[in-house]
């Protein structure tokens, strides 16, 4: 009677545990979505960009053996001149097969394509603020052509 007790208990707490970190993945996928492929990649707007990003935001690559970091703030300058002279390509679509989320903090994989092509691969850090998730990270590997 009593592991039929603790199942009964248990298994309340682990199906709310379940919906939340569903909730925060779609979250997360919806972010990604709208501020870094269509924000960043297909040029939507800076404003949606500055709604997923925080501002302490920095991209890490690697450059000939040596890391490079890019902020957010110049990310944003870059694409803000790009925008006046926008030229129709087709657009950046991408793939977000893992999400991984512990608590307030979560990663992210996520592939770039472009008409069917795999350009990217990144990793995103996100974590949860009071007016929720923001991207705080990326690094990158570039599909060789």
């Amino acid at each position: 009677m009593k592991p039929f007790l603790i199942f009964c208990f248990l298994l309340p707490a682990f199906w709310l545990s379940a919906q939340s970190t569903a909730t925060d993945e779609a979250a997360i996928r919806l972010c990604i979505q709208e501020s870094y492929v269509q924000g960043i990649h297909n040029k939507a707007g800076i404003a949606l960009i500055e709604k997923g990003f925080h501002p302490g935001f920095e991209m890490l690559g690697m450059q000939h053996g040596l890391l490079t970091r890019y902020p957010i703030y110049s990310w944003i300058e870059t694409i803000k001149k790009a925008m006046h002279n926008l030229q129709e390509s087709p657009a950046i679509t991408a793939g977000i097969p893992l999400v991984d989320v512990a608590g307030d903090a979560a990663m992210a994989r996520v592939e770039l394509y472009r008409e069917g092509k795999h350009l990217f691969t990144d990793y995103m850090s996100l974590y949860r603020f009071e007016d929720g998730w923001k991207i705080v990270a990326k690094i990158y590997y570039r599909i060789p052509e």
